[in-house]
């Protein structure tokens, strides 16, 4: 079997349902505007997210912590690697401040993987959290946070704040994981999300992306351990290379296809399931409260 690194591999041309929407409407305008002003960071505006229209017109948004260089490598993410920048102890106060100004009703967190730093983050994710809670209290909150190594005195930092909803993405099936994700390891992930659900977060979440190789039985599969650590809500996506240095698309799944594992998640038990080509991990975030 040719290794997902094939370079050989020809670039697919993208499938008519992948084409996107330009987003419109009075709430999106006003959050741009917003953005543009005052120089906010989020992830919807530099990941160039194809739901970015219908996400803030929702008033919500995904915000990125803990700078933009990350620590591992991963082939199938544009973040930058390297060397991260020193840890900005005022972030906590300015994202917090960038959501009361967006007037964001549900805020998505996330952050590069800071290996790099003993506690791998946790104490500004933490302080984060409190940051919001206390400058715009009527926010709610989803932190997708990295596996801080499995390390659980910094995962405890995340639950001790308690989120509404707390997640972890799963990114590929099991086989694909050492070439996909690298530095990462799927049973550690599974590890992660049974201890945030063991030690009481009410309502866990992951992602996984498609078109990397799997088989449709390696993703049913993935769904089944997912619902073995009693995950609530799972979202399924098209994954698009970043660029010609990231792993290659070997397949564009059909409408047909994602609506097919949308069902067989609901029949798992799952709370919420997102399946579809545009579906990225913060995407209808404040419908996965209910």
């Amino acid at each position: 079997m040719d290794s997902i690194l094939d370079s050989n591999i020809q670039p697919k041309a993208k499938p008519k349902w992948l084409r996107v929407k330009l987003p419109t409407g009075k709430k999106y305008t006003e959050l741009r505007g917003l953005v543009d002003k005052y120089k906010l960071h989020t992830i919807c505006t530099s990941g160039s997210c194809p739901n970015m229209g219908e996400c803030w017109g929702e008033g919500t948004a995904t915000f990125m912590i803990l700078g933009n260089i990350c620590t591992r490598s991963c082939g199938f993410c544009g973040v930058k690697t390297g060397r991260p920048e020193t840890v900005d102890w005022d972030e906590p106060e300015k994202v917090a401040r960038s959501i009361k100004l967006m007037k964001i009703k549900h805020a998505v967190i996330t952050s590069v993987d800071r290996d790099d730093l003993k506690d791998g983050g946790s104490i500004i994710w933490a302080e984060t959290v409190d940051a919001v809670r206390r400058i715009s209290p009527g926010t709610t909150m989803e932190t997708l946070i990295p596996d801080f190594q499995g390390i659980e005195t910094n995962i405890d930092r995340i639950i001790a704040v308690a989120p509404e909803i707390v997640s972890h993405n799963m990114e590929t099936v099991r086989r694909l994981t050492r070439e996909v994700r690298i530095q990462a390891k799927y049973e550690r992930s599974l590890e992660v999300l049974k201890y945030l659900k063991d030690q009481g977060i009410n309502r866990t979440k992951s992602g996984i992306m498609l078109g990397l190789g799997e088989t449709e039985e390696e993703v049913i599969q993935t769904m089944h351990d997912l619902r073995a650590v009693n995950l609530d809500v799972l979202t399924i996506g098209q994954y698009l290379q970043p660029s010609k240095k990231h792993l290659p698309v070997k397949e564009f799944i059909t409408p047909e296809q994602f609506k097919k594992y949308e069902e067989i998640g609901l029949e798992l038990g799952f709370r919420h399931v997102e399946s579809g080509a545009l579906v990225r991990s913060s995407y209808r975030a404040q419908k996965h409260l209910l």
